[in-house]
């Protein structure tokens, strides 16, 4: 748990059961005012539902949770007030076009007919879809009807976003312009709670992590540490002069244990996740007179940190309930 700092979210033992099916076994979240924090895990892990409760579409079963500093069931209606949210699925209408869209429900929250207009073509333009304003939904790409989405949840600009599975489908370039929108959001003082089985997507946006499984809540910190506490980090060499390989292999396992050889006849690999180790090494190598083509010292990656923690692939479905994803 964060501490320490202005909380936007902070949740105790969040529980939520459909039937037999047990979606959220007691979560507890604590997210930093400004930051996106991302909640990690593969379809079924409870991510979803966890959203809905924090943003008052269904009620916990147990626990306790305040948003920007209300109860979300004492006080739900100044929590909707407060926060945005963006569903797994499109929520605009597919026979409108997008400034009608944006339009609409500017008019429905409140702005005078120009506000709205206005606001929705500043939208428009920020997202780039203004070429596409007066075109229907349902003529639009996936990526454009991502960003159409997302502009209409901030029509308002929220406090607090939940994004869920935001990138869900989309191509690589659509995808990279949605994580610079979620970035644009948070450069203007929003919070982001981002729901993803994506580890990439948490990777480059998250600056905190919280990774749940089964319902449950099973490691919890920054991109970094949670790499780092797997601790299979791998140091990479790659000789200049490929007849000395078995000189450098027991130059390096005399400080970093066992060495790998790998295909290519001028490279070495030794799991190391110590950089002070690996610079020792490195230097071993340079008294003894064996040239270097380069080296690099490697985290573990995000997928590699959820399958030590969890056993299996983040984006591989959990066997349970759709209604705990």
């Amino acid at each position: 748990m964060t501490s320490g700092s202005t909380l936007a979210i902070e949740a105790t033992g969040l529980a939520k059961s459909y039937g037999e099916t047990r979606a959220v076994a007691g979560v507890d979240l604590a997210v930093p005012a400004g930051a996106i924090y991302g909640v990690l895990g593969p379809n079924g892990a409870g991510k979803t539902t966890t959203i809905r409760m924090l943003a008052t579409i269904v009620p916990p079963d147990a626990g306790t949770a305040r948003v920007l500093g209300h109860d979300v069931v004492a006080e739900a209606d100044a929590v909707r007030g407060l926060v945005s949210l963006t569903g797994q699925l499109a929520s605009v209408d597919e026979e409108l076009t997008g400034r009608e869209n944006l339009v609409l429900i500017g008019r429905l929250l409140g702005h005078r007919r120009a506000a709205a207009r206005a606001r929705a073509d500043e939208l428009l333009e920020a997202f780039g879809i203004a070429g596409a304003a007066g075109k229907l939904v349902k003529h639009y790409s996936g990526g454009m009807r991502r960003r159409l989405d997302i502009a209409a949840s901030i029509v308002v600009t929220p406090r607090l976003a939940f994004l869920d599975e935001p990138t869900t489908g989309l191509d690589p370039r659509s995808r990279n312009q949605v994580w610079e929108i979620v970035r644009a959001l948070v450069a203007e003082g929003t919070t982001v709670l981002l729901c993803t089985q994506y580890l990439e997507e948490a990777d480059q946006l998250a600056d905190g992590i919280v990774v749940i499984d089964r319902g449950r809540v099973i490691a919890e910190g920054t991109p970094g540490q949670l790499k780092a506490s797997i601790g299979t980090g791998a140091l990479h060499v790659r000789l200049l002069d490929p007849a000395r390989r078995a000189e450098a292999a027991r130059l390096l396992e005399a400080v970093v244990g066992t060495v790998t050889l790998e295909p290519d006849p001028a490279a070495l690999s030794a799991a190391c996740s110590d950089a002070d180790r690996a610079a020792t090494a490195v230097g071993e190598l340079g008294r003894a007179g064996v040239g270097l083509a380069d080296f690099s010292l490697d985290q573990p990656s995000l997928d590699e940190v959820f399958l030590s923690l969890t056993g299996h692939l983040a984006e591989e479905p959990a066997p349970t309930s759709g209604k705990a994803s």
